[in-house]
């Protein structure tokens, strides 16, 4: 069983990753990114195809993956801040559904249906707990979940580029009128969180399931996480992620319920959706 916990961490670390890149986007450019994983995964099979086809070294064909994965996170960014800047929150999330399912047809139609070969690029053990080996990518993924989130809280709370960033949020008219300019934070905004998504992705995807479907519906885990924070405490955002991955692990290893495995974002997402409404459906119940 304590085998199976830590096996899931891995997969943790990536929801949680992904989940600090949600509450990020929500809280900075008020989006709910459902493209989020899907940019990261295009920029993922970029880096593959540069690696096989193009013929590239595995450092330097991931970082312009990565990169890709940036750029089209970018993109989205600039269509969002040029025409919808004062769209409402829904208007905005919704619209990053489009972009989602086209980089998933894109995908096929350029990569195929197929799983993709991907090359590890941290590979190994790294220290072993009672017996259970620990790998690499484990402590990568959990590590840059914690590393990206307190970082992004050292940089809204304690830098002008963050003071900058919370006005554009809370008082966006205010903000413009101050002199701030809300396009390119906006855009540097979608950048940052795009080439984040596409690290961890390019890391996580050797030893995982990663066809383009799979790969892009991992949007549902970290939203489930960052719902955990309300999509705004970034800590409580990093436990739901590892959470979700040590029960995904668990329920793995007992065969009468490891099927559970695939609905548990959703079991989480319901069960914190009732618990905070949980005043309004005592309150309708009665």
């Amino acid at each position: 069983m304590i085998e199976g916990a830590l096996s899931g961490l891995a997969a943790g670390g990536l929801y949680a990753v992904l989940g600090v890149c949600l509450t990020l986007m929500t809280r900075l450019v008020r989006v709910v990114n459902f493209a989020q994983a899907a940019t990261g995964m295009f920029g993922g099979f970029c880096a593959v195809w540069l690696v096989t086809k193009a013929g590239m070294p595995v450092w330097i064909g991931s970082v312009l993956g990565v990169l890709i994965g940036g750029v089209l996170a970018a993109a989205i960014g600039w269509i969002a801040a040029t025409w919808l800047s004062e769209a409402s929150t829904t208007t905005r999330s919704a619209m990053t559904v489009g972009p989602l399912l086209l980089l998933i047809s894109l995908s096929f139609i350029l990569f195929g249906n197929k799983p993709q070969p991907f090359t590890p690029i941290i590979a190994g053990p790294a220290f072993s707990i009672g017996g259970v080996v620990i790998s690499q990518v484990t402590v990568w993924t959990v590590g840059m979940a914690v590393v990206v989130a307190v970082g992004v809280h050292f940089l809204l709370t304690r830098t002008r580029i963050g003071t900058q960033l919370r006005a554009l949020s809370e008082r966006p008219t205010t903000a413009e009128l101050l002199g701030i300019r809300s396009r390119p934070l906006s855009i540097a905004v979608w950048f940052v969180t795009g080439v984040i998504s596409a690290i961890a992705i390019v890391i996580v995807a050797p030893s995982q399931s990663n066809d383009a479907t799979s790969l892009s519906l991992l949007i549902i885990p970290a939203a489930a996480a960052a719902l955990l924070g309300g999509f705004k405490r970034l800590d409580l955002t990093v436990v739901g992620g590892l959470v979700l991955g040590v029960l995904g692990g668990l329920v793995a290893q007992i065969n009468e319920i490891s099927l559970v495995r695939n609905f548990l974002p959703f079991l989480f997402i319901v069960v914190l959706l009732l618990w905070t409404q949980r005043k309004e459906v005592w309150d309708a119940a009665r």
